[in-house]
């Protein structure tokens, strides 16, 4: 930057310095004087899928993390905080922003997700019972199941779901409403380390017993005031 800096600047006459002089890496403070500090090229350190993610126009960003997340404010909020220096930062970030969210527009995330899928080859046995619990869980708390099966084996994940979704039909709708915000939150998070490629997954691993719908208005498409 310097050097294409002083490619404007009028040529100057060597002087011989007259008294004591500063060291050459401090400047003296004159008035008038401003003085540019340097500045790094890129940033060291950070993985190329997070560096595109920062560096992103901002809808398609948003568009992005709608895909982890169905929460426009959520979205809006992760976005226009970049940059982030490394994943943990961005993954605190977007916990801090769950739980900022109001029961309005946790109650809009989860109306957006889609129905666990089944792993394949799951005997018709598993798929009735999975599914006579899906109905009576989607009764009583009017929207469907979700949980985060991040570190679950896979053949454990159906006994899982099923244990899950049966303990929590026994909360009240406040308890459960806790409960599936949690959820959502660790989901959020495992979907944007599987988007940013930081572990060995994809977003139809673990994450695909509770997918969030890819179909909806995109963010700042209405300008109601978020649902409370």
């Amino acid at each position: 930057m310097t050097s294409q800096l002083s490619q404007h600047l009028p040529p100057t006459h060597t002087r011989r310095p007259r008294g004591p002089t500063l060291p050459a890496h401090r400047l003296p403070d004159l008035p008038g004087r401003v003085v540019i500090p340097g500045q790094s090229r890129g940033a060291p350190g950070v993985p190329p899928a997070l560096e595109r993610f920062n560096t992103a126009p901002a809808e398609d960003a948003e568009r992005a993390l709608l895909a982890c997340l169905r929460s426009p404010r959520w979205a809006l909020r992760l976005s226009g905080h970049r940059p982030y220096p490394d994943l943990p930062s961005l993954l605190a970030a977007s916990d801090e922003a769950v739980y900022d969210l109001f029961p309005g527009e946790l109650a809009q995330a989860l109306a957006a997700e889609s129905l666990p899928a089944l792993p394949d080859g799951t005997y018709s046995a598993a798929h009735t019972a999975l599914t006579a619990a899906h109905t009576a869980y989607e009764a009583k708390f009017g929207h469907v199941f979700v949980i985060c099966l991040d570190g679950v084996p896979e053949e454990e994940a159906l006994d899982r779901v099923l244990e899950d979704i049966r303990s929590r039909l026994a909360n009240d709708p406040d308890e459960e409403r806790a409960v599936a915000a949690e959820e959502l939150r660790r989901l959020a998070r495992e979907r944007l380390a599987g988007f940013l490629g930081a572990r060995d997954c994809d977003m139809g691993d673990s994450a695909a017993w509770a997918r969030p719908a890819i179909d909806g208005p995109a963010p700042g498409e209405h300008d109601e005031a978020p649902p409370r």
